[in-house]
């Protein structure tokens, strides 16, 4: 909602959407909203649910269960009204090798209902938007493959539509086409609503204001990538200082969200050195500097090192699917134990056997 009230209309509502191939829960119950102008990264592991949740948004699969809706127009009721608002570029863009570029978008505009007299200006716009005018009277099938991709958004673009969904369009292209390519989802960030797709960190946090996670087809992050970096994961405190190690250590231990059973500490030449983790959106950088300073303790190196983007994306992915599975394993294994650990009406048994046997 903005200063003055205005609520910035929703492009893409998706509530407890399930999609089911057999016994195998490909999306389950995800939910979350994008509004008009934002440059959505949805962000996952290969297999996470990511290209199914796209293709039910685009009306290629049906959604087993829940809601999706596009522009307004729920996807499964009004498909065609959905298509008419959404640019689509796949991973694989299927275009025809034997036409022209500029042919083969005349041909595609025509599809997309785009009028005779405004379709030239549609293709033109297209091609320019999407870097690929100097390719425009070659073959589609002798244009490079970071060619073919920039054909296939310009495919996405001919209509004008105002949401553009991109799924992994930079897979397969070496480093200066990918960034050819994010320069250009930067420039129609300035007209179009942008759900991009992609599995590498870097490229989504140099074009995104926001990510959504999943990871076996379940929401597991929303939000500004800064945001959920410094307010999920621990951050570390690094502090070295000309004082005893006992001294450094009571300071800082005094902190808030300092976790006290994290602090290393060396000390030499008396210089002590001190490590910690503190909890997710502390930051005790100035109380810590201030303190030492009424202590009147030189101060050579004092930071937060927050955690990459990366590492967070791993400690709610893998990382958190790895400490499930520990946890697993070492209930079974708790049970286990108590199941092979002999009954006290057992042993009794036994001793009065070994008894008996001894008479006889």
């Amino acid at each position: 909602m903005g200063s003055l009230g205005y609520r910035v209309p929703t492009m893409i509502r998706v509530v407890d959407l399930t999609k089911r191939f057999g016994p195998t829960v490909a999306v389950d119950k995800v939910s979350f909203e994008i509004g008009r102008g934002e440059v959505v990264g949805f962000l996952g592991p290969n297999g996470a649910g990511k290209t199914t949740t796209i293709r039910v948004l685009t009306g290629y699969h049906p959604a087993t269960s829940g809601l999706a809706e596009v522009a307004g127009f729920d996807v499964h009721k009004h498909s065609l009204d959905v298509r008419k608002h959404i640019g689509y570029l796949p991973q694989e863009v299927p275009i025809y090798p034997d036409l022209r570029v500029v042919e083969y978008l005349r041909y595609r505009a025509e599809l997309k209902g785009v009028r005779g007299k405004e379709r030239k200006f549609a293709v033109s716009r297209a091609m320019a938007k999407s870097g690929i005018e100097e390719v425009a009277r070659k073959l589609v099938g002798q244009i490079s493959h970071g060619y073919r991709q920039r054909v296939g958004l310009a495919d996405a673009l001919v209509a004008n539509p105002p949401i553009l969904i991109l799924d992994e369009p930079t897979s397969g292209l070496d480093p200066n086409q990918r960034r050819r390519i994010k320069q250009v989802v930067r420039d129609l960030a300035q007209e179009h609503t942008v759900l991009f797709s992609s599995h590498i960190l870097g490229e989504v946090q140099d074009v995104c204001s926001r990510v959504i996670v999943i990871h076996r087809g379940t929401l597991r992050a929303d939000g500004a990538p800064d945001q959920l970096v410094q307010q999920s994961t621990r951050a570390s405190l690094s502090v070295r200082a000309r004082c005893a190690s006992v001294v450094l250590r009571e300071i800082v231990l005094m902190l808030p969200g300092v976790v006290g059973d994290t602090i290393s500490l060396t000390d030499r030449d008396g210089v002590s050195s001190l490590s910690c983790h503190v909890e997710p959106g502390a930051d005790p950088t100035t109380q810590l500097g201030a303190r030492l300073q009424d202590a009147a303790i030189a101060v050579q190196t004092l930071r937060l090192e927050l955690p990459t983007l990366e590492e967070y994306f791993y400690s709610i992915t893998d990382g958190l699917d790895h400490q499930a599975e520990q946890a697993v394993a070492v209930g079974v294994e708790a049970e286990t134990e108590i199941e092979t650990e002999p009954a006290a009406s057992d042993v009794i048994d036994d001793q009065n056997g070994d008894a008996n046997g001894g008479q006889q």
